[in-house]
């Protein structure tokens, strides 16, 4: 279950910013790929001071993974790819608060997680179903989960989903997840218990 949860990393995710990759734009500019060489906190610090490109730096470290996991909370690529945009200038704009001495990577999806936790709990209080908006993996993208993966996802919780992604795509501890969702470790495990035994069904079904 958790490899088929952790194949999901390869999923392509299209960038909001511009219709180019930031990748291929910093390749453009001259000097700037010296920035795919700095360590995090150095970039941060550029950040803070305001440069832009170590902005774009970040941005291109963390988008796939930060939507990727907001995705597979809501069950909508349109939606998480908001959410995942919405939390990256949310962190923007609380830059100057920000400890760099700390990985910027675990505070970006802690925004972005308990948004989409926040979105998904709307969207159910609105009556609206998760699993006819939850999009089928692209036959085409072999390392995307497969169809009846993410219905099981659907069919949790916002809270089970959001365990479960940190967990088993984002690859943080327990103890981590419970500070990311402000949870005790203890809860987290049995999210993560309740979750599985879920999803087992439909990831045995789809290896069948």
């Amino acid at each position: 279950m958790s490899g088929a949860l952790d194949a999901a990393l390869g999923g392509q995710s299209g960038l909001p910013m511009d219709a180019q990759p930031a990748s291929q734009r910093l390749a453009r500019i001259p000097g700037l790929m010296a920035l795919r060489e700095r360590r995090e906190p150095a970039l941060v610090r550029e950040a803070q001071r305001g440069s832009t490109e170590a902005l774009e730096e970040l941005f291109r470290r963390h988008w796939r993974r930060t939507h990727r996991a907001a995705f597979l909370v809501v069950g909508d690529s349109a939606a998480a790819e908001d959410i995942a945009q919405e939390s990256f200038l949310a962190a923007i704009r609380a830059l100057d608060r920000f400890d760099r001495r700390r990985p910027f990577g675990p505070w970006l999806h802690r925004i972005a997680v308990n948004r989409a936790i926040d979105f998904a709990r709307s969207r159910a209080l609105r009556r609206e179903s998760a699993i006819a908006a939850a999009p089928v993996a692209a036959a085409s993208d072999p390392d995307s989960l497969s169809e009846e993966l993410l219905r099981g996802l659907a069919e949790l919780t916002p809270e089970h989903r959001a365990v479960i992604v940190l967990r088993h795509l984002l690859g943080y501890t327990p103890g981590e997840i419970g500070e990311i969702l402000g949870i005790a470790r203890g809860t987290v495990n049995s999210r993560l218990r309740r979750g599985l035994d879920q999803l087992r069904p439909a990831g045995e079904e789809a290896r069948g």
